[in-house]
């Protein structure tokens, strides 16, 4: 019996288009050479989660619901008595996808997600932390389809960091760009 391995969209596309063209663009020698996205983090905080354990097991339901993925509790890392907080309590959610899972998430972000954000003309190409990485924040969990709108009580954002391999901020943009991220100010070639 032989099983047919699944490839994601933006794997197969990654290889087909991607490699090639950012060979060219940056003349590499090997495709070794050439960045790849590593991974993706979701991340979200929790406001007033000191007072209601509830809302960080929301959170988590939510970023499950969303990846694909289990998400787990972000601990606080120290006491601070203005607001009340103690070392090891959760105050957020994150998950990180790999592989199938991140193509996947991607995938549905750009084509499903961000065009459902109101008065969408882009994303900004300033967030990218010098290293290759870049983040984008989400104000609103409601523009992801796999959230029930009316299950949800409240409409909380979280930051979304794409972790490539990519040594300076152009080649994770250029990177980026081919995926499909449509950022707002596409730079002329």
């Amino acid at each position: 019996m032989s099983t047919v391995k699944y490839t994601p969209r933006l794997a197969s596309k990654y290889k087909s288009d991607v490699v090639p063209a950012l060979m060219k663009r940056f003349g590499y020698k090997s495709i070794m050479q050439v960045p790849k996205l590593e991974k993706i983090c979701l991340n979200r905080g929790v406001n007033g989660a000191v007072n209601d354990k509830k809302l960080v097991d929301i959170a988590i339901d939510e970023l499950t619901t969303i990846t694909g993925q289990k998400a787990i509790a972000t601990m606080s890392k120290k006491d601070i008595s203005n607001f009340k907080l103690r070392k090891n309590m959760p105050i957020g959610a994150r998950v990180t996808l790999r592989g199938v899972n991140m193509y996947e998430f991607l995938d549905r972000l750009i084509s499903a997600s961000l065009p459902r954000v109101r008065d969408f003309k882009g994303i900004n190409d300033k967030s990218f932390d010098g290293r290759g990485n870049y983040t984008m924040g989400v104000t609103e969990q409601i523009i992801f389809p796999e959230i029930d709108i009316d299950k949800v009580n409240k409409i909380t954002g979280l930051d979304i960091t794409f972790v490539t391999t990519a040594s300076t901020n152009e080649e994770a943009y250029e990177l980026l760009k081919e995926l499909g991220m449509p950022f707002k100010n596409a730079k002329k070639d």
